[in-house]
């Protein structure tokens, strides 16, 4: 029991790590004083990018350790690394600001946009034999609450927080990176 409570807290910090993505850029978005049932709109539509792109990283990742074994878990980590620096390299970047408007098909390229990282982390996760429906469970629920999160604190503060929970996301991304190369 122990051991299936220590992935589910793992898979939370992932998805809490990968959720931040969508937090700040919902901030941003929030700021263009969107309706109830739009922010609702958003926060599911994010979520279910949250759920489907780690299920398809998850499935190319158990073929992947299927064949490459100890390879890909040391693949894996580097992955987590890259990603987790690359989060933490954009939130110290100057200019900001979306021009993708949150409504029709800017909606879905928002979504992925911000749930592609969520594939490479599921790819991650495939490798290392990670349960996929409790995964794709944490992701999905963790970025639709913290999307709307987002989206209804981006309507009350002014980007406040922004680039520092993408660099507190990325953060997380690279320690479990690391984890997974140096196990101790």
């Amino acid at each position: 029991m122990s051991a299936v409570l220590g992935e589910l807290l793992t898979l939370l910090l992932m998805a809490f790590a990968l959720g931040m993505d969508a937090f700040s850029v919902g901030l941003g978005m929030g700021m263009y004083k969107l309706r109830l049932r739009r922010i609702f709109n958003i926060g599911i539509t994010i979520g279910i990018f949250h759920v489907w792109m780690p299920l398809v990283g998850m499935i190319i990742g158990k073929f992947i350790s299927e064949k490459f074994g100890l390879i890909a878990t040391y693949i894996g980590g580097l992955l987590l690394i890259f990603l987790g620096i690359q989060l933490i390299w954009s939130s110290l970047k100057k200019e900001k600001g979306t021009v993708i408007t949150p409504v029709g098909f800017g909606l879905l390229i928002f979504a992925l946009s911000v749930s592609l990282d969520s594939m490479s982390v599921g790819l991650t996760l495939g490798i290392y034999g990670a349960r996929t429906v409790m995964t794709i469970l944490c992701f999905g629920i963790v970025a639709t609450v913290l999307t709307w999160a987002g989206l209804l604190v981006g309507r009350k503060v002014q980007g406040l927080l922004g680039s520092y929970s993408e660099a507190l996301g990325g953060s997380i991304l690279l320690a479990f990176g690391l984890k997974l190369l140096l196990p101790i």
